[in-house]
């Protein structure tokens, strides 16, 4: 249970299901109630559910009985005069299948009702007047679930008998809970089902809708017609534009600005409008490497083009009202990458020069789909979220001689050199020196990141 000053909200057995009781003020002239009040109430506990619709219902006649209707949005139910027994039942799919609550609600009792619960009641006064709020427009395409008002199973113990009471036929012909196909919840969208993370995310949310980032073009506007966007809880954002030394070219500039800060802007749009939780990863190039260790509230300070357009994008992210942005560094996956690199010129009997003065920690594509999953689980408080392979910093030098040495070679087989040293001669990107992220914040929220020393061990034998 929770309060403010004249305002109570309780749970109920049903998951996501709250009643609230609202402080009702009356004199001589009759009574007022703040009926929905988005910052009281959400401080209780209630979803910001962003309402777009407000519908009222007027009953002539005590029993009028209507239900038992699950939709895909949310719904704030109220009653503006006389008295309902309303009765919910939850039809998602899932452990709580079927599960019921009720109870009396008048003008003092409102009660919040998610997406995929069904919603019935039935009037106990004459000229009742029921009142909702949606967040969503009704839409004759939208999937709908229906209980029979009946159903033995539930066993709802309706005031006035069923036989007495007013129904539509429509109603009185809704199937038994046996024959209903339970409601699928929102959905998770992954964008960037192609890339390293992508593929590592495929494992660990086998449900989610992928798409690659040639189906789904992020800085493109009519990528993000056709899709009814209150279908989905979740959007993860995998896909970016990564090419650091490209992105200091003027058409690599271009396309960095597009992708990642374009896009990006787009996709924070619509998780704005839709109550929709977007994750976004971001970058260790948002500092400039100046600190031992970056904590999540540091001031951005990008040494070059792609750090800039990471620090934008991250900016954009955290004006969406839910978001998590996974702050993550030197990441390896499926395809291409510096241990895989280093691991074939290994084997090819190859002694490399690699850079010793940028320090940091290796962050392996499974455990940030990992970490992902449990943020979206477990649902910390939004914002920034550091996420790595814990363990000592190394340097790109000592990671290469641990992989030799993991392979069998000689680590004395790699020679440090510094990055001026490295580059002279070369078109690139400036690099932070140090990209160490601090994890604390992470592990607080119960999630605890693997040893990078011993993920790169796991890494190479699966791999070899």
């Amino acid at each position: 249970m929770a309060s403010t000053p004249g305002l109570t909200s309780t749970l109920t057995p049903i998951p996501g299901l709250v009643l609230l009781d609202l402080p009702v003020h009356g004199d001589n002239r009759g009574w007022f109630k703040e009926n929905w009040q988005r910052e009281k109430m959400v401080a209780v506990g209630l979803p910001d559910f962003g309402p777009v619709q407000n519908n009222i219902s007027f009953n002539g006649v005590a029993g009028t009985t209507r239900g038992i209707h699950a939709e895909p949005w949310d719904k704030f139910v109220s009653v503006a005069s006389g008295k309902i027994f309303g009765a919910w039942v939850d039809l998602r799919d899932g452990p709580t299948f079927g599960a019921v609550f009720t109870a009396e609600l008048g003008p003092s009792r409102a009660v919040f009702v998610p997406y995929g619960v069904g919603n019935s009641y039935q009037t106990l006064e004459n000229e009742t007047a029921y009142s909702y709020l949606v967040n969503d427009h009704w839409s004759a395409n939208a999937s709908y679930t229906f209980l029979n008002l009946a159903d033995e199973t539930v066993g709802i113990n309706w005031p006035i008998p069923l036989s007495e009471a007013e129904l539509s036929e429509k109603d009185r012909a809704h199937p038994r809970l046996s024959r209903v196909t339970p409601m699928q919840g929102r959905k998770t969208l992954v964008i960037g089902s192609g890339g390293q993370l992508g593929k590592a995310l495929r494992h660990v949310m086998p449900n989610a809708e992928f798409v690659s980032r040639a189906e789904f073009d992020v800085s493109n506007p009519k990528s993000y017609s056709g899709r009814h966007w209150r279908d989905y809880e979740v959007i993860v954002n995998a896909s970016a534009y990564t090419k650091v030394d490209a992105a200091e070219t003027e058409s690599g500039r271009r396309d960095a600005w597009g992708s990642n800060v374009i896009g990006t802007s787009l996709l924070a749009a619509v998780a704005s409008r839709n109550g929709i939780t977007l994750v976004h990863v971001s970058s260790d190039y948002v500092f400039d490497g100046a600190l031992d260790a970056h904590s999540e509230d540091e001031a951005f300070s990008p040494l070059g083009v792609y750090g800039q357009t990471k620090a934008a994008a991250d900016a954009i992210v955290a004006t969406v009202p839910r978001h998590y942005i996974v702050r993550t560094s030197w990441v390896i996956g499926e395809g291409t990458n510096f241990v895989r690199t280093m691991a074939s010129l290994a084997a090819r009997g190859i002694a490399p020069s690699v850079v010793n003065d940028q320090i940091g920690r290796l962050t392996f594509t499974d455990d940030i789909a990992l970490g992902i999953v449990h943020l979206l689980n477990v649902k910390p408080s939004f914002g920034t979220y550091n996420l790595t392979n814990d363990g000592e910093s190394r340097s790109w030098a000592q990671l290469a001689s641990r992989v030799y040495e993991i392979l069998g070679h000689d680590p004395m087989n790699v020679t440090g050199v510094s990055t001026q040293t490295y580059f002279e001669g070369k078109d690139s990107a400036p690099r932070p020196l140090n990209s160490t992220l601090t994890l604390d914040k992470i592990k607080a929220t119960g999630f605890t990141p693997r040893n990078a020393d011993d993920a790169l061990l796991d890494y190479l034998i699966a791999n070899q």
